[in-house]
Parts: C-alpha cells; sequence; structure tokens
C-alpha cells in the first residue's frame, strides 16, 4: 500500500483513484476541505436536485396523489433495497424507518419480548445505545449489563452466558476499530445471544457482507457516508426467518399488513415492514433515496481501499507531528475516520475550521478527522496537515476566539 512522502505523489494517487468522478457528484463549497463526512456527508447534486423537485414538482402539483403518482408510498423499502446492496444482505431484508434511537428500541424491545435475559451494550461506544438500553430496563426490569470495552470483556468468547441482546457498534465512533461481525455472531449463537448492529460509522464505508457474516440484526443512519442529508431517516434491517417471529412494540399503522383498511386490531406486515411505524418523511427520505444511487455499481471493497490510504496518509504525517492516535495504526484496518490526542482539542479544532480544514472535536480531548472516499482525495489530506502542521507550531489555537464553545462539537 503506498503512502505519499509528497504533493506530487498524492496528485499521483488521486490520478488513477478508481472512485474519482465521484468528487463531481458533490456540492462542496470552494475553498474547504471537509474532513467531517462521518458526522454529517456532504450534499450530493442528485439529492439536492431531488429535493427540489420533491417539494416543487410532486408536492406542489400533485399534492396527495404523490402517494402514488410519484412512489412515496413505496420509497422506505425501495430505498431500503439499494441500503441492502450496500451492507450485503437480500433486497427485503431492510427498511428506511425513524432514527437510529428508535430503531434500537423496537429491535430490542421485540427480542427481549422473544427471549427475555439479560441485556448488554459496550462501555464506551456511542451513548445513544446503551442509553436506549437503560431505559428499556427500566421499563420491563431486564437486568442490565455493561461491557468493558478493554480486556477480556470485550473479546466475543467472553460474553455472559446468561445474556440475551447486545446492542454493538460494527465500526466505534472514536477509535474506528472495525468490529469482526463473523467471530462475535459465532459467539453469540452459540449461546443464544442476539446482536443487534449498529452500522451508523460503517454503512457505506466499510465493505459489509452481514448475512454471510451471520448477522440478522442491525441499525444505522442515513446521513453519514451514506450523504443522506442532516437528520436523514434510519434503516433496519432484520433477516426475514427472524423477523417473522418478533413482533416490535411500537406498532403504527405503516407496520400494519394492510394499512388502508384501517382496522381497529393490528395484523403484523410480513418481513421487516413490520418495523415501519407512522408515516415516512418524504422530503428528507427522497434526498437518501437519491444519495443512495451513488453506490450503484461501486464496489465497497474499493471505498474501504481508499479510506484506508487516506487514511494511512493523514496518520503518517500526524506522527510526523508527535500526535498520539488512538485509532488503528498504518496498515490495519479501522473505518473512515482517525482521532487524535491532544490538550486542546476544541481549540484546534476551532482553528482548522477558521482555516477551511473542517474536523471534529470529541471529549474530552480527541481531534476526530473523517475521510470519506466519495470526494475526499489524497491532495485534500496533504493539505489538511499541512495546515494543522501551521497552526501547531505557530499556536494560532491559543486564539480566545477558539475557546468558545458552540453547543455542537
Amino acid at each position: 500500500m503506498t503512502i505519499a512522502s509528497s504533493r506530487a505523489q498524492a496528485e499521483a494517487l488521486d490520478a488513477t483513484d478508481p472512485l474519482r468522478s465521484l468528487r463531481d457528484q458533490f456540492q462542496l463549497p470552494e475553498g474547504v476541505i471537509y474532513l467531517d463526512g462521518n458526522s454529517l456527508g456532504a450534499p450530493p447534486k442528485a439529492a439536492l436536485a431531488r429535493l427540489r423537485h420533491t417539494a416543487e414538482s410532486e408536492w406542489r402539483q400533485d399534492l396527495v396523489k404523490s402517494w402514488n403518482t410519484a412512489g412515496w408510498f413505496d420509497l422506505p423499502k425501495t430505498s431500503g433495497a439499494k441500503i441492502a446492496t450496500i451492507i450485503g444482505v437480500a433486497p427485503d431484508d431492510v427498511i428506511v424507518t425513524d432514527n437510529v434511537s428508535v430503531n434500537v428500541f423496537k429491535l430490542a424491545s421485540a427480542l427481549w419480548t422473544s427471549a427475555p435475559g439479560a441485556i448488554a451494550y459496550m462501555e464506551g461506544e456511542f451513548p445513544t445505545d446503551g442509553y436506549i438500553l437503560q431505559g428499556l430496563s427500566q421499563l420491563t426490569g431486564a437486568r442490565l449489563l455493561r461491557i468493558p470495552e478493554t480486556g477480556l470483556g470485550a473479546t466475543p468468547d467472553a460474553l455472559p452466558t446468561d445474556l440475551r441482546i447486545l446492542v454493538k457498534s460494527t465500526v466505534h465512533y472514536k477509535t474506528a476499530t472495525v468490529a469482526d461481525i463473523s467471530a462475535w455472531e459465532q459467539a453469540a449463537a452459540h449461546k443464544g445471544i442476539s446482536i443487534i448492529w449498529d452500522l451508523s460509522h460503517a454503512a457505506g464505508l466499510i465493505d459489509l457482507d452481514l448475512a454471510n457474516a451471520g448477522a440478522q440484526y442491525a441499525v444505522g443512519c442515513g446521513y453519514k457516508y451514506l450523504n443522506g442529508g442532516p437528520g436523514a431517516p434510519a434503516f433496519i434491517y432484520v433477516a426475514r426467518k427472524a423477523a417473522e417471529k418478533l413482533d416490535q412494540p411500537l406498532s403504527g399503522w405503516m407496520g400494519h399488513a394492510a394499512p388502508f383498511d384501517f382496522a381497529d386490531d393490528y395484523t403484523p406486515a410480513p418481513g421487516v415492514q413490520r418495523f415501519a411505524s407512522g408515516t415516512p418523511p418524504i422530503l428528507s427520505l427522497s434526498a437518501l433515496d437519491a444519495a443512495l444511487d451513488l453506490f450503484a455499481g461501486v464496489s465497497m471493497a474499493a471505498v474501504e481501499a481508499k479510506a484506508a490510504t487516506l487514511g494511512d496518509l493523514f496518520l503518517s504525517r500526524c506522527v510526523q507531528l508527535g500526535l498520539q492516535s488512538i485509532s488503528p495504526t498504518i496498515g490495519a484496518r479501522r473505518g473512515g475516520h482517525i482521532a487524535l490526542h491532544h490538550d486542546h482539542a476544541y481549540e484546534v479544532v476551532q482553528a482548522l475550521i477558521a482555516q477551511g480544514v473542517i474536523g471534529d472535536f470529541r471529549m474530552p480531548d480527541l481531534i476526530r478527522f473523517g475521510f470519506s472516499p466519495f470526494y475526499i482525495q489524497h491532495t485534500d489530506i496533504w493539505d489538511a496537515a499541512e495546515i494543522l502542521q501551521s497552526i501547531l507550531a505557530n499556536q494560532s489555537w491559543r486564539d480566545p476566539a477558539f475557546a468558545h464553545r458552540q453547543p455542537v462539537t
């Protein structure tokens, strides 16, 4: 694997990049190096165009008829089928609905009802998963476990024998460590444990093959590497045979077998469709659906490989700057971002943003940079590292203006 040692070499890597044409499909602002696609993906031109068309033509002209004429009613399923291809499962086993937190609750509740027992999440992973399980524990009385993120407890074979449900990230939101899905599923199956995979930092970036790895349950968001826009709806995956055995608690009318029969009693729809709840948000769902079209014909192996070269290049530059990373090392498998320690991480991030390099800050002292392979080039990484080096050398981050904390970091 080649790591550029000059900007000219970075340019050469960009010239042979099989994904290079995708950059032109995004509406990126001039003078900005956007290294925060792991939080919010950049806007695809097609998604912006679809938003305008959905609002100004379908909604304004056809009004309520658009549920039929524009395919609004089927959009959660058609978008879900596109995501299914990206994550490696059957097209009928994914539906776009609600958000990640709600989907974790629906899945965990349904699984717990079918097989009561202890529920658990991994300590140090994205907080919403743990918060939802804490609420479920209070609601049901289920015993709640927090599995240590390091040591023996973090290995698949050390899962507690009385555990029934585990929520686990595929890619850790801070470190970018990638879980071995197959190993975890094999260990879980041996002990009768169901794993709900949080794909939020993996879908659209990692070369996933969920079905062949044995995964039966997963959730994920649409606004990071899938580029669906701020607050884009999430998705839920449930293998067909598993779905038919589950009753989800938020049994709304869109999860009914015949929603427009308006029956008084609930009958669950077949398969994953039963995990739908209320009326889908068509404007945001339309943007996501258009963004997903960018993945057609794209090799996810190539996407993950490019993310690796981008991350390795940035890590190599950061080592030269004396910065310590908590992410997997150069050459190791990791997600699409890296995180670095700095005592004044927040201020450094603000100084970078002021110079057109957008990353983000994570408590307590982490600078996080994301590398979306669809629109980030090796020269972007080289230039961002140069700017970071300058900020650290001249300590421009010490400007008091950079210490003001914004509500979103």
